[in-house]
């Protein structure tokens, strides 16, 4: 619903307070005004650069002065009419004692005399004795067919715009940013190529989310050919993801749950799933949602999710979920990781955005069991230390990126995993050493940490999807690590 028939409702309603959370105050302001026209409601706006402002014409005795601006409202009142007074980032005047109480009064006094008091802000920062009495609206970014209108505004030549295809791609791409950041990067491109294109989107996307410290855009060349093994969980998720109906609200895909040991591939798969599928890859790093101030953090985490929505269609990664949430089952920390991870699952339940989350694991026994239930994910798996036809197609790749001769025999390696045929073949070229030579520089995780891995198979067996081949992840329990394991076959998956 449009910000002007929200505001209507709540208007004709006679909620007295309303605080519109929007980063395009001058989009939002204007599109108060024209409800105001068209409804022959009165019209007061106040800041602190131009002060108040009635029907546009400046107040001169008011200057810059809140107090002031609250206590003029009623003067616009008329018997049968409405009046609404904005006031613009209003929320940095909120630590005063004279201007929260002032405000409490004007909001019971309105229900009166229909005085509306409307907050445009980017945050939403009330203090506890106005908390109750505001009623919250948020300004939703462009969407696709705003973001059509906006090239179409900068682009003045027909050759300056792709359509078709091309056109879906600068619009997936534009898709999160505010009405100027999409001009500016509209205008970017044209200056750059002579045309729009996706690549200063992106550009100007991936600075917007490194400014906003809650989400970093990946933006790799990887792919599945970069990526050896994991064909069950290859072809899980591109299909799910490239589905011609998956448009459909109810047939959208969730996300996955990846399980396994260290170097077994899982961060790699997260970062090639986005190019394979084209679609951005956003990384949320639960650390970095974490603030000073009470209730700091559980916002963070609120404005990163409604930012991963607002870029849908696109791939989450939240990289060893179990360290982001580490604290939640304990007291230390006054339960804010609880609270934080109580927000993040429900968002996994109920959102409806074409958002697919790809969480990692190391040890899954870590999170409460609520974690990984249905239809929270599409499917949790398991990533084993590869096979030997794994092996082989990792050693393939490993030697032709660092220029490794393919006839150069390979190591032992029977306990090694992706990550560690990766570190041999780099130390190879790094200390032009042969590849057995560098061998003797790599301790397998599968030694280090025997005792857990074998914890975590399992663990795994029999609850986990194999990555390797369809069906549930099984092994004997006498298997060992470095030993072979079982996969049971889903007949219905072949």
């Amino acid at each position: 619903m449009a910000l002007s028939e929200q505001l209507a409702e709540y208007v004709r309603a006679c909620f007295t307070a309303i605080w519109i959370e929007t980063h395009e105050q001058h989009e939002g302001a204007a599109a108060i005004a024209q409800l105001c026209q068209r409804e022959q409601w009165r019209l007061a706006t106040w800041n602190i650069d131009q002060g108040l402002r009635v029907s546009g014409a400046a107040v001169e005795q008011s200057g810059g002065d809140p107090l002031a601006a609250i206590r003029v409202i009623n003067s616009l009142a008329t018997p049968d009419g409405t009046a609404l007074l904005v006031l613009e980032n209003f929320h940095r005047f909120l630590s005063s004692v004279e201007i929260v109480q002032a405000l409490s009064q004007q909001i019971l006094a309105g229900k009166q005399n229909r005085t509306i008091v409307v907050i445009l802000a980017p945050v939403i920062q009330l203090p506890v004795e106005l908390d109750k009495l505001f009623v919250v609206i948020e300004h939703e970014l462009p969407d696709r067919e705003q973001m059509a209108e906006i090239a179409r505004g900068i682009a003045t030549e027909a050759s300056e715009l792709p359509a078709g295809p091309e056109l879906d791609t600068i619009l997936d791409a534009a898709v999160g940013l505010t009405r100027l950041e999409a001009e500016n990067a509209f205008s970017l491109s044209l200056v750059r190529h002579g045309r729009i294109t996706s690549e200063a989107v992106w550009e100007l996307k991936s600075g917007m989310l490194k400014k906003s410290g809650l989400l970093e855009l990946h933006r790799g060349r990887e792919d599945f050919g970069s990526l050896g093994g994991l064909a069950a969980l290859k072809s899980f998720c591109k299909r799910a993801l490239l589905q011609p109906n998956r448009g459909h609200p109810h047939k959208r895909p969730r996300g996955v749950l990846l399980l396994s040991p260290p170097g077994c591939g899982k961060s790699q798969f997260c970062k090639a799933l986005g190019n394979e599928v084209g679609r951005p890859v956003l990384v949320l790093d639960v650390g970095s949602l974490l603030g000073s101030l009470v209730g700091q953090s559980e916002e963070r985490t609120r404005q990163a999710l409604r930012l991963i929505e607002a870029m849908a269609p696109c791939v989450a990664m939240i990289d060893e979920v179990e360290k982001a949430f580490a604290g939640v089952n304990g007291g230390g920390d006054s339960g804010v990781a609880s609270r934080m991870f109580g927000t993040f699952l429900s968002w996994l339940n109920d959102h409806t955005s074409d958002v697919f989350v790809v969480c990692t694991s190391n040890d899954i026994s870590r999170l409460p069991p609520e974690f990984g239930r249905s239809e929270r994910f599409d499917g949790m798996f398991f990533l084993d230390l590869p096979t030997r036809q794994e092996k082989d197609a990792i050693w393939t790749i490993y030697r032709d990126r660092y220029a490794i001769d393919p006839a150069v025999t390979i190591p032992e390696d029977a306990q090694w995993t992706g990550a560690e045929i990766k570190a041999c073949c780099r130390l190879s070229a790094l200390l032009d050493v042969p590849l057995s030579q560098a061998a003797q520089n790599v301790v397998p995780v599968a030694v280090t940490a025997a005792e857990s891995i074998d914890r975590l198979r399992n663990w795994a067996s029999g609850r986990c999807l194999s990555a390797q081949q369809p069906g549930i992840f099984s092994q004997s329990p006498t298997a060992k690590t470095g030993s072979r394991r079982k996969v049971t076959r889903d007949a219905s998956m072949n």
